[in-house]
């Protein structure tokens, strides 16, 4: 396998900027435009820095007691939601980093946060519970106690939330609260990701598995095998492709024709260290992907999961999160030393 410190390949990401944040940067997102990215770091502090230059708007410190959790932007652009260890969300304007609404969600920590695809639901999980608030702040509803600490949420569309906890998924109505399909499976569940659609559901395991249903027609398959939990998983925009972690090689699962099942995957070599985050560009076959080696690479893939390295490049630590920009023309990442790395990608 080649060494990407050694000799990473020259590629589609050029120099734009960087910057640094406080403590380990957790979480982030850019602005609907690109005009702005978001940072929050590990200490409750977030960071605006202009997309084109890396100039720093504002920035707040310790927003949240005990640290920062999640964060998520909202469809709009113009304002963002984060999470903290203090049990409380808090929702920010982007422009001048002023919070308008500060939620009580519960005693424990709000580890995931995330709004529905049409802004008008903003969903929140705390322990055992899960509840979404409408946009003036107010509680729409709450879940019962989930069998365990939730560890996921994800929207399957504008009218239906998903959960995962230790042994099932559960489906909500966006405006009710009504639980209603639930997908079973014994075994911890340690990370969700929906298919555009929200017809496929898969989600990694704490025995070292994916696991996925198809919610039409109630079929489920394992694929299993894995060294490490598969905590990274991401589909591409049509549906086609499940890029998913759990070692140093991205595994590439295809959904085209009559896939997975009975086929292959893609592996896709290259870091030397486990695979932190993965993410597709919009409306594109290429995949980023991050690991603990502190590397960055970008995969162009075909429809049957295999592909190759078509750029690389290396931050200082542990790579936390990674996000194109919605034109796909920018890749930002975000590394446990605190970094902030952007790269334009041709």
């Amino acid at each position: 396998m080649p060494d990407i410190r050694d000799n990473p390949p020259k590629g589609v990401l050029n120099r734009g900027w960087s910057a640094s944040v406080g403590d380990y940067a957790i979480a982030g997102g850019w602005t609907r435009s690109g005009e702005a990215l978001v940072v929050a770091d590990a200490a409750g502090g977030i960071y605006a820095f202009d997309g084109k230059s890396g100039a720093r708007a504002w920035v707040c410190q310790e927003s949240h007691d005990g640290g920062l959790l999640d964060m998520a932007i909202h469809p709009s652009g113009t304002s963002f939601a984060t999470a903290g260890q203090d049990g409380r969300v808090l929702v920010w304007g982007v422009a001048k980093g002023q919070v308008k609404q500060s939620i009580d969600v519960g005693k424990g920590w709000v580890e995931n946060v995330a709004w529905s695809p049409d802004g008008r639901f903003l969903a929140a999980s705390c322990a055992r519970q899960v509840a979404t608030f409408c946009k003036d702040g107010s509680e729409a509803w709450r879940s019962d106690d989930h069998p365990s600490t939730v560890s996921a949420i994800a929207w399957a569309s504008a009218d239906e939330l998903a959960t995962a906890c230790y042994g099932r998924v559960t489906f909500f109505d966006a405006s009710t609260g009504e639980a209603g399909q639930t997908l079973a499976w014994k075994g911890s569940l340690v990370s969700m990701a929906l298919s555009p659609d929200g017809d496929i559901v898969a989600c990694g395991s704490q025995d070292n598995s994916v696991h996925f249903w198809r919610r039409s027609t109630g079929m489920d398959s394992m694929m299993s095998g894995y060294p490490g939990k598969p905590s990274a998983l991401a589909f591409d925009d049509a549906g086609t492709l499940l890029a998913t972690s759990g070692g140093q090689v991205v595994t590439v699962w295809s959904f085209h024709g009559s896939g997975p099942e009975g086929t292959r995957p893609g592996a896709l070599e290259l870091h030397i260290e486990s695979i932190t985050t993965l993410v597709f560009a919009r409306r594109s076959m290429r995949l980023a992907s991050g690991g603990r080696d502190g590397a960055v690479v970008v995969w162009s893939l075909r429809k049957n999961g295999e592909g190759g390295a078509i750029g690389a490049a290396m931050v200082a630590g542990v790579v936390a999160d990674l996000h194109w920009r919605m034109d796909g023309r920018a890749l930002a990442a975000l590394d446990a030393q605190g970094g902030v790395t952007v790269w334009r990608v041709g």
